[in-house]
């Protein structure tokens, strides 16, 4: 493309194209802007497997993903947004990545993210990874500092168990985001015993075709913001690179019977500030073990 594309202009496209393959009226332009931006879609979903242990029978995880604070997403939906979650009660919160939409002009709010992220109340552990959006303009460190103190475990090419009482155990696993960071699924998977209960966290979806070749049952990812705009009979308007292929919800791992990516939707926008047919997402896992057929 010869000619660089600004944010105005990509957002003047954008709206054109929204407002003539929609048919939307200035109402449809309102609520795309007003309206689905500040609902949320808590999606509730079972995943079973005879490889979890009997004891993570009942186990439920929250993910959240993508809020991009500062864009369109404030500090008070976040504040709302953690009230959602410990009312859901979970045994264990995944977030995916993309915290601020730009580290660089909200770190006089850090604190106060830092202190609503603190009351997230999940006592089997809180685990995160790196998006592209807390890698650029040189948020690596602060995104770091943030979560850290926040009490989440950031894993950049890294796994960590999850242990009961009873000495059973799953792995949470993480890698770096695919665009603007290093991505190694055999250092992330190296310390994992073989036949382990494993969840892999990756900011991008598109991850997945590589992650389906090791011993891995759930892939959680974000980034797509599941089109953000999604054209009736079109699908998503727009997606970025590493979330073309899977956008949003279930998807199977194809040879590996075991392997399912959850792709969520996200919670905030970015370059565009509407969403459409695209709701901000919260995902509750319940997981579920299966017995063995004889």
């Amino acid at each position: 493309m010869s000619e660089q594309i600004t944010r105005r202009k990509f957002i003047k496209k954008a709206v054109g194209t929204l407002l003539t393959a929609g048919g939307l009226t200035a109402g449809g332009y309102f609520y795309a802007r007003e309206v689905e931006p500040r609902m949320l879609d808590i999606k509730r979903h079972t995943i079973g497997s005879a490889m979890l242990p009997a004891g993570f029978d009942g186990v439920k995880i929250i993910q959240f993903s993508d809020t991009h604070i500062g864009f369109q997403y404030t500090i008070e939906q976040l504040a709302k947004l953690v009230a959602k979650i410990n009312e859901l009660n979970p045994d264990l919160i995944i977030f995916t990545g993309d915290l601020l939409d730009d580290p660089r002009h909200f770190t006089e709010k850090k604190r106060t993210i830092i202190t609503l992220l603190q009351q997230l109340e999940a006592p089997l552990g809180k685990f995160a990874v790196y998006g592209n959006h807390d890698h650029g303009g040189y948020g690596s460190d602060l995104y770091k500092q943030m979560m850290e103190q926040s009490g989440f475990t950031l894993l950049l090419n890294d796994s960590a168990d999850v242990r009961l009482l009873d000495g059973s155990s799953i792995w949470i696993s993480g890698i770096d985001d695919a665009m603007l960071g290093k991505p190694n699924l055999a250092e992330a998977m190296s310390k994992i015993p073989n036949e382990s209960y494993t969840i892999l966290l990756s900011h991008a979806p598109d991850k997945a075709d590589e992650a389906a070749q090791y011993s891995i049952q759930l892939q959680l990812s974000g980034h797509s913001h599941g089109g953000q705009i999604q054209i009736p009979f079109y699908g998503p308007l727009v997606t970025p690179p590493f979330a073309e292929k899977y956008v949003e919800g279930f998807y199977d791992g194809g040879n590996n019977k075991e392997f399912r990516l959850y792709v969520n939707r996200g919670l905030g926008t970015t370059r565009l500030p509407f969403r459409f047919l695209s709701q901000p997402e919260l995902t509750l896992f319940t997981l579920r073990h299966k017995k063995t057929s004889s």
